[in-house]
């Protein structure tokens, strides 16, 4: 017999407080003079928490509270998303805050070799224990290997010495790029394209006519053709809005930040071609929290373009900080993440172009992109397509680390070949050192042997050999390195990086990590393992994390030896 339980007409107590940890009214109210009139909107959740960590260097449960109140967010929510983010540092009651100064050490591959690792052994004892030491992710200084950060300021080429004049305040020389301000790249015929666009001499057609023309392919890594995406979203119902993607979080990837620091409105007329060729309302700029000193360039100069601008109306700019979390180099995650979400991918579909930020169809790019929108409108199609080698098309701006003499980012034809470009543009490899292998495409783009340095670097020349070009990443290792070693340093990443959404990406890099860090390899069940991998995650991450695995067994089995054993 069942029971029917009568619903009680008594009314209910309201709550005192929120539901959750009760409210510190003095917490709130350093978090009401904190953010003062600024929005309270849920897609600023991201940026609030930065204003937080910058001021009390740490983010406590008192602060989190209190900002979801403001917010009328449930503590739920903000601490999912607070959590979420390698930079956000969550103190609970009665935990001691960090250390009010904290060095991040790049561990990854580049500085790796660069000696990384002795440098988080020495900084300890150098620096005492009131200073926080980290090893983190790649920084995107590879070419000034070993690189970490004192707070948020960069020290290249880190020595000792070098770490505590950052600590007392001096910044490096190494550091100081002076970049083309507004009025100067304004005086050198800058805008120009941008009015001519408005003025009708160049149509919207036109426009799409030409990037189709030149062949230009998105630059971030995936090479989805620019002019092809650009009908794509100017066919969809308007609203549109606009999303630049300069994460750049790849190990071994620096291009962006380079163009960044010497020529941002070369970058900022070419996206506002693209916005006026699509028609958007609006557009988001997604910049890597390590990229302090860019932050504080973009937020100067896009202040100046808008209060003197070059033509009447253009869209609205919002610059957004992003808070070190490599997943949201991958499009959608990066759409998440503006919208003050954890950075986890999409399922697709629908796609970013139909249904991307806040909903709205939304054009995508990555910076290198649109940095190149204002030459082809002024040198044309065949200025650009006539550049290339070995029957390939295009110029390709390579980030170049690890034993060459110069290290840096080289603009070079598509199509070069490793050798070609170490030999013409990287003044050879180090003294020493022989080529013995390379990274493509960085950590995803596989590792392939010398042997094959005389394939055509671009995009679709490298997938047979079980690499790709991605951002152009180029990481050379000489005899003196191991290809197991570096598989072992981007699985190891690739474990740390992985949003957790879903399993095989989850599990699969953590098993895969464990897997090659064995004496012996268990090739078969890393085969079945990468090739789950490949086929059921969700995004790129997952897709590509068996790539240096799988070309270390297929080129480099003499490192494991004749039973699997690393030699």
């Amino acid at each position: 017999m069942i029971s029917i339980i009568p619903i009680s007409n008594t009314p209910q107590r309201k709550r005192a407080h929120p539901k959750g940890h009760p409210l510190d009214q003095s917490a709130l109210a350093q978090i009401q003079a904190l953010l003062g009139k600024q929005p309270r909107r849920r897609d600023l959740l991201i940026e609030h928490l930065h204003k937080i960590q910058d001021e009390f260097s740490c983010l406590s449960t008192a602060h989190l509270n209190a900002l979801a109140f403001e917010m009328k967010l449930s503590q739920a929510e903000v601490y999912e998303v607070a959590s979420f983010y390698h930079h956000f540092d969550i103190v609970k009651e009665g935990e001691a805050a960090p250390a009010a100064v904290t060095v991040r050490v790049c561990s990854s591959l580049s500085c790796r070799m660069q000696g990384a690792q002795e440098m988080l052994d020495k900084l300890p004892a150098i620096l005492g224990a009131n200073v926080r030491i980290l090893s983190a992710p790649c920084i995107g200084r590879c070419a000034q290997a070993p690189a970490l950060l004192v707070g948020q300021q960069a020290v290249p080429r880190a020595t000792a010495e070098k770490v505590l004049q950052a600590m007392a305040g001096k910044p490096s020389l190494e550091n100081d790029v002076t970049a083309i301000g507004y009025r100067q790249y304004r005086a050198a015929g800058g805008y120009t394209q941008l009015a001519n666009c408005h003025a009708g001499h160049i149509s919207r057609e036109q426009l799409f006519q030409r990037m189709e023309d030149a062949g230009l392919r998105g630059l971030g890594g995936a090479g989805f053709p620019a002019g092809r995406k650009w009908r794509l979203v100017a066919a969809e119902p308007a609203p549109r809005l606009m999303a630049v993607n300069i994460d750049e979080g790849e190990p071994g990837t620096f291009k962006d930040r380079h163009y960044l620091e010497r020529d941002p409105h070369r970058f900022l007329e070419g996206m506002l071609i693209a916005a006026r060729a699509v028609e958007v309302a609006e557009i988001y700029i997604y910049l890597r929290d390590e990229y302090h000193d860019c932050h504080r360039l973009l937020t100067q100069e896009i202040g100046k373009l808008q209060a003197t601008p070059p033509l009447p109306h253009l869209p609205a700019i919002h610059l957004r900080r992003g808070a070190g979390a490599y997943i949201c180099g991958e499009e959608s995650a990066m759409i998440e993440s503006i919208e003050g979400k954890r950075g986890m991918p999409r399922l697709r579909p629908p796609y970013v172009a139909q249904q991307g930020l806040f909903g709205r169809p939304t054009l995508e790019h990555n910076f290198e992109t649109l940095y190149w929108v204002r030459d082809l409108l002024e040198r044309g199609a065949d200025w650009y397509t006539g550049q290339g080698r070995h029957g390939r098309h295009g110029l390709r701006s390579f980030s170049v680390s690890g034993r060459v003499n110069n290290p840096g980012v080289h603009l070079a034809p598509a199509g070069i070949t490793l050798r070609e470009l170490i030999a013409e543009y990287c003044g050879g490899m180090q003294d020493g050192h022989q080529l013995y292998a390379y990274l493509p495409g960085g950590a995803s783009g596989g590792i392939l042997p010398a042997a094959l340095g005389d394939i055509p670097l671009d995009f679709d020349t490298l997938q047979a050999h079980g690499g790709f070009i991605g951002s152009a990443a180029i990481i050379v290792l000489s005899q003196q390195d191991s290809a197991v070693a570096a598989a072992r340093n981007m699985m190891a990443f690739f474990r740390d990086e992985s949003c957790g959404q879903c399993t095989p990406c989850r599990v699969g890099t953590a098993k895969a990590l464990s897997l090659i860090q064995a004496e012996q390899w268990d090739i078969p069940l890393l085969q079945e393992l990468c090739a789950v991998m490949r086929d059921a995650s969700i995004c790129g991450l997952g897709q590509a994390a068996p790539n240096p695995v799988e070309c270390v067994v297929r080129y480099f089995p003499h490192e494991l030896g004749s039973t699997g054993s690393v030699a």
